[in-house]
Order: C-alpha cells, then sequence, then structure tokens
C-alpha cells in the first residue's frame, strides 16, 4: 500500500507534502508581490471562459495562443524536471 501511495504521489507522502507547503508559500508570496490574489485568478478564468462563449469559433484561436503562451513556460521547465529527475 505505502509502495503505491509512493508511486502515486512521487516519494513519501511527508516528504512530498512539505514540498508542496514550501512551493506554495513561494508562490503565494510571488503573486503577492504581482498584487495577484486567488479571487483576481478566479474571475481572469470566468472571464476567460465568457470570452470563448462570446467568440465562437474565434476563440479556438484565442485559446490556442492561450495555449502558446503558457507552452512557452510549461514545456520548458517539464522538461528540465524530467532531466533532473532522470539524473
Amino acid at each position: 500500500m505505502t509502495n503505491g501511495l509512493q508511486r502515486l504521489l512521487g516519494g513519501p507522502p511527508m516528504a512530498v507534502l512539505t514540498k508542496l507547503v514550501f512551493l506554495s508559500i513561494v508562490v503565494g508570496a510571488f503573486l503577492a508581490l504581482l498584487g495577484l490574489t486567488p479571487p483576481d485568478l478566479f474571475r481572469g478564468i470566468r472571464e476567460l471562459i465568457n470570452h470563448v462563449i462570446d467568440l465562437g469559433f474565434g476563440a479556438i484561436e484565442t485559446v490556442f495562443r492561450y495555449f502558446l503562451y503558457g507552452a512557452v513556460l510549461v514545456v520548458p521547465v517539464w522538461l528540465i524536471m524530467r532531466l533532473f529527475r532522470a539524473g
């Protein structure tokens, strides 16, 4: 049971929880520095959904653009994390 849980979480549960708490604090501080709050983020998501609905088929282009913007950051970070884990 423990091995399955560790495999699912990517490590011992307490270690993963500790890392997530630390990372959450760092990201929260960074977002606070930028002046972003959870309601702002949820409002942005809601506006994105409304924007997609209002645009109809033109929304596909907008969503794809957002996908590319995100992928520019997400894919390199993911690749770096995979490379560090491989070593």
